[in-house]
């Protein structure tokens, strides 16, 4: 690509890009679009061309479906972005590009754009676009700096301050919200917080009695194994004072004061019972019931799930471990190693919160840890973890990372985990060798694909070493394979040789019920039909259900890392706000 990818013709050559591609979105031609791509190209549209998350490949097939859709949007005005980082040679995903982001107006509001070009038949062409709706036009997020034009600033001596304001919004004494958010962590939080700054009446519900105590609760040892330049919140980043790698009750903290300042309405020990959607009606009808045991009718329009990918433990029906006379609990409830000194423990699961436990367990003092294999696991070091993450190293504002970070379509998002994942092992080479003479059964992900792409495939499958990988390569955590043990019994696990493996404690690290199977609970098995699946990736490499509609008018999922959960509860926000506003929401490719 020589003589338009340094100094100054990166700039000429995107926007000689960013020129054609404005003048062939405005004439319609399908031939002209596809003219400006690559032999290898792909396109990801997040609301700007239609009402869903959509990624196309191929030349053709982009201009196929947006020839059409940029004349149903009145796509124009595309324009290097102002104000956003510059037009600049970068690598992803192994190929070198010039990364431009730039800016476009439709009839529904301002928009984003983020093109890599390629040179291919002398032309700069473009590898990847994405397009992406930034705002509702004429219902900007205020958080942009004008909100304080509208807020009623003037002392209001001898009426309501703001804290009789915030009681009275929070009471829901004479009124039902028009969205039921069911989860006060990451997802429920950063879903109403954008909600609610659109102008969304958005209640947030959730069974424990505190906000935060979903994480809370959880197992005594556990930090945050991604590091906190990432998570932050909307709105609110975390203080720059905050460790690496948060503490779960640093977090939990976090999330009551993130909702205070946030002026989010929020009610503790709640619990949506069930619901049933009214279509003649077009809402929901909800019973919530509270600590006290009161109930409570609603009538919403939406309702989000946003109790987590890990919501409701599996306990699994293992052979025989019914007759255990030691304790059994599961990962989440399992407390602190320190409960356990001086005593045996089994733990199932060598995924993340496995390994926890058992270093836990074992530097607590534990007479012994042995840890249950059932499947292969990917290991990576914590600091090769990271990897992912390299673009927030980049010294450009955060809100660009954060595009740049939804703008790779399936295809390249793949290719990049795969050399990501190759990279890791190589760095990480003695330390997987010392798990496999241990006899730890490793994997790499699908196709190489590494830990990322199987946590959106299922949640699960990885453990980022955070020290225990070691103890097992120098025996201090023991290992056995699931496959060789015959059956559970009174004294622990009894291998199919005969042998007893004894255990005071048998730890389940094994997993979580995805959200659907939460829904299906609480709404009943006719909407989960509806809904179909949630979570995994579809045939064009977008995850089921998440953050765009589902088969069930009015249920939203939300949900995943702090990351996923900040950029994508935009994306959820604008489109219920669209609903609310009866913008024609089926229109699109």
């Amino acid at each position: 690509m020589d003589g338009i990818l340094t100094g100054r013709p990166v700039e000429a050559a995107a926007r000689e890009w960013l020129d054609a591609f404005g003048a062939a979105l405005a004439s319609g031609s399908a031939p002209a679009l596809a003219g400006l791509f690559a032999e290898e190209c792909h396109w990801r549209d997040i609301l700007a061309f239609g009402w869903d998350l959509r990624t196309t490949s191929g030349a053709a097939a982009i201009a196929g479906r947006l020839a059409p859709a940029a004349a149903r949007a009145r796509a124009r005005g595309v324009a290097l972005a102002r104000d956003r980082t510059p037009p600049r040679l970068v690598t992803r995903a192994g190929t070198e590009a010039v990364e431009a982001i730039f800016a476009f107006e439709t009839e529904t509001g301002p928009c984003n754009g983020v093109v890599r070009l390629v040179k291919e038949g002398g032309a700069p062409r473009a590898w990847t676009l994405m397009t992406a709706l930034d705002e509702l036009r004429g219902h900007e997020d205020p958080a942009n700096g004008k909100r304080w034009q509208d807020v009623d600033w003037k002392r209001n001596f001898g009426g309501e301050n703001w804290l009789d304001r915030r009681r009275k919004a929070v009471a829901y004494a004479d009124r039902d919200p028009a969205v039921l958010v069911v989860g006060a962590a990451q997802s429920g939080l950063t879903a109403a917080a954008r909600l609610t700054l659109l102008g969304v009446d958005t209640l947030v519900v959730d069974r424990e009695a505190r906000i935060g105590d979903s994480w809370r609760r959880r197992y005594h040892a556990l930090t945050l194994h991604n590091e906190t330049r990432v998570n932050h919140l909307p709105y609110m980043p975390f203080p720059k004072s905050f460790p690496v790698f948060i503490p779960k009750d640093m977090l939990a903290n976090w999330f009551e004061i993130y909702a205070e300042a946030m002026e989010l309405n929020v009610w503790t020990g709640t619990e949506l019972t069930d619901g049933r959607w009214d279509e003649a009606a077009g809402c929901w009808d909800v019973t919530l019931r509270r600590a006290d045991g009161t109930e409570r009718r609603m009538r919403p329009r939406h309702i989000v799930m946003a109790n987590g990918v890990s919501s409701i433990p599996i306990m699994p029906e293992l052979p025989g471990l019914r007759e255990f006379r030691g304790t059994v609990r599961h990962s989440g409830d399992y407390g602190s190693g320190l409960d356990w000194k001086g005593r045996r423990a089994l733990v199932l699961g060598t995924g993340t919160s496995g390994h926890d436990v058992a270093q836990d367990l074992a530097v607590s003092g534990a007479a012994e840890v042995t840890l249950i294999q059932r499947s292969p696991t990917l290991v990576v070091s914590l600091k090769e973890a990271q990897a992912p993450y390299a673009l927030y190293d980049e010294e450009i504002p955060f809100e660009d990372k954060d595009l740049l970070a939804t703008s790779f379509p399936f295809p390249v998002y793949r290719r990049a985990h795969q050399l990501m994942t190759a990279r890791n092992e190589q760095a990480d080479r003695d330390l997987l060798e010392g798990l496999r003479r241990r006899g730890f059964r490793l994997t790499s992900g699908p196709d190489g694909t590494g830990w990322q792409i199987m946590y959106q495939n299922r949640g699960g499958g990885y453990y980022f070493d955070a020290g225990c990988s070691q103890l097992i390569v120098e025996g201090r955590v023991g290992l056995i394979q699931y496959a060789d043990i015959e059956r559970f019994g009174p004294e622990g696990a009894i291998m199919k040789d005969g042998s007893v493996r004894p255990a005071d404690l048998i730890v389940l690290a094994t997993g979580y019920e995805g959200q659907l199977a939460a829904a299906r609970r609480i709404l009943g098995e006719a909407v989960a039909e509806r809904v179909g699946k949630v979570w995994g990736f579809d045939e064009e490499g977008e995850l089921h259900g998440m953050w765009r509609p589902t088969g069930q008018p009015g249920l939203w999922f939300h949900g995943g890392g702090l990351a996923q959960c900040r950029i994508f509860s935009k994306v959820l926000a604008l489109q219920i706000k669209a609903r609310e506003l009866g913008l024609p929401v089926t229109a699109g490719f």
